[in-house]
Parts: structure tokens; sequence; C-alpha cells
């Protein structure tokens, strides 16, 4: 029975969460990487604010750098950081029955324990936003990320089995057990399972395939997803899965899903390879609509369907080409309160 019920997106928020980068894999070997990692990660701040309170996490020995760039534009709060991923590292914001918040803790360990992430400090951060928050924290009984999970606010998620039943993270657990956790913690009635996430993000550096870059619901019965085109791409093949997933299913209403396919930029490749830029991994945010921007012919398509997809909301491009390097996008580094 669900003693929990998470919120669409697309409902009115009171807060948005972020991180500041503060070190490792996300500032990059050199100054002008950290300084690149910095002034992106402010930019989407900026561009939040602009709808929503925005309030900082940052490391006491980035307050300096965070300040710098981000003046008064956000609140600040002081905690020990090793990374820069709020929608990973801290809660998944829900309501109890009576309507009050809580803070689902899902017990956050890099990713599913991948060699090059370090996740002392971030494990504490979910438990940390709910004190801030002033609401209950509840820890789950497996390891997700908030990236790893995309709801319609009426029953249904989106998820992908190459991250809930990741062995680095939930070892030995079935479909049914990560089932029943989702719909106890979440009122989830119907999970809708894609196999994996993009090619990119299933290599050293990704989340072994978060559904966050791959699809989403901008309103109950209809899905975004990332239409890769291009048959060059390793992620062609994905995208016609995922369609193919999503055209078979129903949600938790029993309703055929309408597909909204967005277009992959046409940007194929960085120096390391097959990139994984996406359009689907954007904030939705009271009136506005904070975008992934490549610097790509295709942005302004892209632009104009989430302004259809999302109406009456403002649709706000920031360059996200930075923040993929690093191995997430808008969505990633953001994470919401519903408004009460």
């Amino acid at each position: 029975m669900s003693k929990f019920f998470m919120p669409a997106e697309t409902e009115a928020h009171e807060r948005i969460y972020m991180a500041f980068p503060s070190s490792g894999y996300t500032l990059g070997d050199t100054a002008e990487d950290a300084e690149a990692a910095r002034t992106t990660w402010a930019n989407v701040a900026r561009a939040v604010a602009k709808f929503t309170p925005v309030t900082m996490v940052v490391d006491p020995s980035a307050e300096a750098d965070a300040r710098r760039h981000l003046g008064d534009a956000v609140a600040y709060e002081l905690r020990e950081l090793d990374d820069a991923w709020m929608r990973d590292i801290g809660p998944t914001f829900v309501r109890d029955g009576n309507g009050a918040l809580a803070a689902i803790d899902w017990n956050f360990n890099g990713w599913g324990a991948q060699s090059w992430a370090a996740w002392g400090k971030d494990s504490k951060i979910a438990a940390a936003v709910a004190e801030l928050e002033s609401t209950t924290r509840v820890q789950a009984s497996i390891t997700n990320e908030g990236g790893g999970i995309h709801v319609d606010g009426e029953g249904t998620m989106l998820a992908t089995r190459s991250v809930q039943l990741d062995p680095g993270r939930n070892p030995n657990a079935t479909e049914v057990d990560i089932e029943a956790e989702f719909a106890t913690q979440l009122g989830v009635e119907k999970v809708i399972w894609l196999d994996r996430g993009l090619t990119r993000d299933n290599e050293e550096f990704g989340t072994r395939g978060h559904v966050d870059i791959v699809a989403c619901f901008p309103a109950p019965g209809v899905v975004l997803y990332h239409d890769q085109q291009n048959p060059e791409h390793p992620d062609f093949e994905i995208s016609a899965q995922v369609r193919a997933t999503l055209e078979a299913a129903t949600d938790a209403k029993g309703r055929k899903l309408q597909l909204i396919g967005v277009p992959a930029p046409k940007t194929l490749r960085d120096e390391e390879g097959w990139v994984d830029y996406s359009y689907i991994n954007h904030l939705v945010t009271n009136g506005g609509v904070i975008a992934c921007a490549f610097n790509d012919e295709n942005d302004a398509v892209a632009a104009k369907i989430l302004a259809d997809a999302y109406p009456g909301r403002e649709v706000v491009a920031v360059d996200a080409t930075e923040l993929y390097a690093r191995g997430g996008g808008i969505h990633c580094i953001t994470q919401q309160v519903p408004a009460v």
C-alpha cells in the first residue's frame, strides 16, 4: 500500500535545489575546465531563478567561487560535497496522504559504485536537504537516483532496467521488488520499463542508463522521447527500441501513449566518442522550461517542440555542452521541491 505520492514535475514548485561543482571529474583537469563547469552550473541556476527560488548547496572550499559566479541570485547552504548532480544525490520529494512533504533518500552509492566515483559526502546530501526543508526523511529499501525515474503524476513511471536492476545498485532484486518499492514510496501503479539508456551514458563515465535523457512525461498520457535520426549513431537503434516499447505500452489509467519524438542534435561525436546530447533532459519549473542547447541546428527545433508540449511556459535555452561533457544535463543538476 502506498504511503506517499510523487507529484508530476509539471506541478508548482516551492524551490529548486542545486549543488555547485567543487572537485573531481566534474571540475576537470585544468583551471579552464573548472571555470567552464562553474560557469555552466551558474548559467543554469540563473535561468531557473527567473521562475523559482534556487538554493545552491556548496562545499565550503568552493564558496568563494560560487559567490563570484552567482552573487545574490541564489541562497547558499554550505555542506561537504563530492560532486554536483543534485537530481541524483538529493532526495525525491513526495506528499503523504495529508499533503505534507516527505523526502525519499535513495541510498546514493555513486551510480552503482562506479570505480571513478566518490560518494561518502554525497550520500549524506539527501538527509541534509530534507533537514533544510524541515521534512521527514524516508530511507528507501533500494538504491536509485532521481535521474533514474520519471512519473506522470497519475500513477505511471518510466524507468530503465539497466539502472534499477544494476547489480551495483540492487543485487538480486527483481522487477517485482523494485516496483513494490516504487509503489510504496512514490504511489506508482505501473512502471513502463525501458531496457537501457543511451550509448554514452552506458560507457565508463555514465550512469548505466538514466531514463531522464531518454523519455519523459510532459503531461499524463504523453511521452517525449529522444529520437536519434542518424543511422550512423548507435543511439539510432536505441531510439527505435524505445519507441517500440512505448508504442506497445499503456499507462496506469489504461491509456495508449501519445508519443512525440524530439530529434537529437545533429552533432554525433566529440573528442571522447559518440555524444548523448539530449533535449529530453530539461527542467520544468513553474512558468519556465529550462532547456538544453548545444549550438546545434536542432536547438530551435527542440525548443519549439518543448514550447508546444508545455503550453503557457517560457522556454529558456542554456548551453549544456559542458554539462554533457561531464556526464549529464540540466535535469541532472536540479531537484524540485513541490509547492505545498
